[in-house]
């Protein structure tokens, strides 16, 4: 009896112990076992709120922010216009009898609320050459639009219909975008209305040779996306992960007419200077540097003796020009404007095209191995 006592008694004590010693690690497996799936998520949703987001999470949040925004366009063109449109191509072009008919043309796209009152913002490519808009909102109100003005330079346009209190989006900085940071397009393809995409900024600054006029004059730094854009997308949403709006889609490359995997998209901060000017003088008023320029590369880098082989390489300046009248000379290379870093020539457009006429933007250019600060006070084109 004795025996079985001291077995009970020392059993007791041992699991006494273990326990001690359970409950003394427990806080150190707690803070060093790995996180659950749960637990990362949790802690990425916290991430957003600063405006960053880690690994994939859960964007109900900015889609919920972003649908009402977005509403669809249908912009066709009445009989009368087609009939005058047809006799205007007879007229500068005798095979065109030959060609199409008296029917009107017509398409659909989308577009974003620009302000409470009524202004909404799109592609000109959806609009061109349509003089009968509906805007639908996505709880199914109808509107006709009136076109207050397009910028073809840069595909865009803007609409203005009689609504109120109508709700918008807050207003990201793309100049700060990141590679890597998670978007949605939202927008209305193939007529499908309200629709939401989700992937990854892929590029920023890229220019696919997209927009062509006849005196060279087109800007096209877009962000390039992996989200989803095709027919019927364009002048919709490019929302960043909290909601923000960051951009307008624009276009895609395909061989196919549908996604084949990238997307582009208009930044939004040179959309607000240029549908800030068409809704205030009817037209985009751009400020110029006054130059030709060029993309620096390797070759060009070691023929101007550099030690980098991105910027904007000056080729020549044009007479009366800010740039000539600040004192910029031809082979000056800019790398930087402001405090923006300049890599190649779509960079320096939007930059320059953000800005102001009559606005003076500081210019760091390397002239024959020295850097220079030159102040530019940008003119009208």
């Amino acid at each position: 009896m004795k025996n079985l006592i001291g077995f009970i008694t020392a059993g007791v004590l041992g699991g006494l112990i273990v326990l001690a010693g359970v409950f003394y690690m427990m806080p150190q497996m707690t803070t060093t076992a790995p996180q659950s799936s749960y637990a990362q998520n949790v802690n990425n949703k916290i991430n957003v709120k600063k405006g960053t987001v880690a690994a994939p999470l859960d964007f109900k949040a900015a889609a919920k922010k972003a649908m009402p925004v977005v509403v669809h366009i249908s912009a066709t063109e009445s009989t009368a216009a087609a009939r005058k449109r047809k006799q205007n191509n007879r007229n500068s072009d005798p095979f065109s009898q030959f060609f199409g008919g008296d029917s009107p043309r017509g398409g659909s796209g989308s577009g974003v609320i620009y302000s409470n009152d009524g202004y909404i913002v799109t592609n000109n490519h959806v609009v061109a050459g349509a003089d009968q808009v509906e805007v639908t909102l996505t709880d199914n109100r109808q509107y006709n639009a009136t076109l207050v003005g397009t910028d073809p330079s840069s595909d865009m346009a803007v609409l203005k219909i009689e609504g109120n209190n109508l709700p918008t989006l807050q207003f990201a900085n793309s100049d700060k975008a990141e590679i890597g940071e998670w978007v949605l397009a939202v927008g209305n393809p193939f007529d499908l209305t309200s629709t939401v995409t989700a992937g990854i900024i892929s590029a920023k600054g890229r220019d696919i040779d997209l927009i062509q006029n006849n005196n060279g004059s087109s800007i096209e730094s877009f962000i390039q996306t992996d989200a989803a854009v095709n027919p019927g997308n364009s002048g919709g949403a490019l929302v960043d992960a909290t909601g923000r709006l960051l951009g307008i889609n624009t276009a895609i490359a395909t061989n196919t007419g549908t996604f084949s995997g990238y997307s582009f998209a208009i930044p939004v901060n040179l959309m607000r200077k240029i549908v800030g000017d068409i809704i205030e003088y009817g037209s985009y008023q751009r400020a110029f540097l006054g130059i030709n320029i060029m993309d620096v590369d390797n070759e060009l880098a070691k023929e101007l003796g550099l030690s980098f082989s991105q910027g904007v390489v000056i080729r020549d300046l044009i007479d009366g020009g800010a740039a000539q009248y600040a004192g910029l000379l031809p082979n000056d290379v800019i790398t930087m404007v402001n405090s923006q870093k300049i890599k190649n020539v779509p960079e320096l457009q939007e930059v320059v095209g953000s800005a102001k006429v009559g606005d003076t933007i500081k210019v760091t250019v390397t002239r024959k191995g020295k850097t220079k600060v030159i102040p530019v006070r940008l003119k009208k084109g």
